[in-house]
């Protein structure tokens, strides 16, 4: 998710102390609070009803694939060895995809999608261990399908679906269209979770709740935390799915996903979470636990992962 300057200027302002001119020649200069940081716990493989998690998932928004490549991002996948790595804003069509990841022996089954009309623009990715049982792209509407944004595989217990959801937009151009794939794609989603309970994961481009931002106040009017895009998801959840970090941590503060490259935003942890797992709720009994891998480099997101037994 990219940022414009009005955002860059709320997350600034939580940094500055702004008091009035006069107090400013009088005080000293306020010293710089340490950030606080989020320490991923250690992993819970046994979920609520006592069985062992059976199935690793991995979500990660690369911001470039081939950039991300160059930066060493498979070897942090080598070491995590999820069951089914899933990537967005790959930014790069089948064509030019770096043989490093195309090759890789440990993800015998590879699924692309990628934006039809823009070069380097949107895309997503499925990488798996085991082969599903089918795989699609899109969500059955082309004006959405067009830009690479969905692929739903199934397995023989529930959908997989990783998606990377339309940003609004600096001034929020695209707010509108991003209120009609909301609406659409809850509808997909729901007609998926009929046949068989889903996950779905990835960049869904909302901070849901004040706590899900470092600056919620100064972000009010900025993609990815107005008050459309929190009730897009919301109704989502009023649909029948769950926030599965927030199932496990609902307290949690300080987990973010998401970093702007600047102003040193990662260091001083000035994030949004912006990546999920989204559980059908008969799948919750199966939940381990959903890891939030902040120390992972390489784009300006981090990969998220999932326990689960299913």
């Amino acid at each position: 998710m990219k940022r414009g300057k009005k955002t860059e200027d709320a997350a600034a302002d939580e940094e500055n102390d702004t008091g009035s001119a006069s107090a400013k020649k009088t005080k000293k200069a306020k010293e710089p609070e340490a950030p606080i940081l989020y320490e991923d716990p250690p992993d819970k493989m046994t979920c609520k009803d006592g069985r062992e998690a059976n199935m690793k998932l991995t979500s990660w928004n690369v911001d470039g694939l081939r950039a991300w490549v160059k930066k060493n991002g498979l070897d942090w996948v080598r070491e995590e060895s999820p069951d089914v790595l899933c990537l967005q804003e790959t930014k790069c069509a089948e064509k030019s995809l770096p043989a490093a990841i195309t090759s890789m022996p440990e993800y015998p089954y590879k699924y692309w999608a990628a934006s039809d009309e823009k070069e380097g623009y949107s895309g997503v990715a499925m990488l798996c261990k085991t082969e599903p049982i089918k795989v699609t792209y899109g969500i059955g509407k082309e004006e959405h399908d067009k830009e690479g944004r969905v692929i739903t595989a199934e397995f023989p217990t529930f959908y997989l679906v990783t998606a990377y959801v339309p940003n609004s937009g600096r001034g929020l151009v695209r707010l509108d269209y991003r209120k009609t794939w909301d609406v659409d794609f809850r509808a997909y989603l729901s007609e998926l979770d009929i046949q068989k309970p889903l996950v779905l994961c990835g960049d869904l481009n909302v901070a849901h709740q004040e706590i899900d931002l470092k600056n919620p106040k100064g972000n009010k009017k900025n993609a990815g935390f107005t008050p459309d895009e929190r009730k897009g998801f919301t109704q989502l959840l009023e649909s029948g799915f769950t926030d599965s970090f927030r199932e496990l941590y609902p307290e949690q503060t300080n987990a973010y996903t998401f970093w702007t490259y600047m102003m040193n935003s990662r260091s001083k942890n000035v994030g949004w979470r912006l990546d999920y797992f989204v559980l059908s709720s008969s799948l919750l009994p199966g939940l381990c636990d959903c890891k939030i891998r902040n120390k992972a480099l390489g784009s300006d997101h981090c990969p998220i992962s999932l326990h689960i037994a299913v």
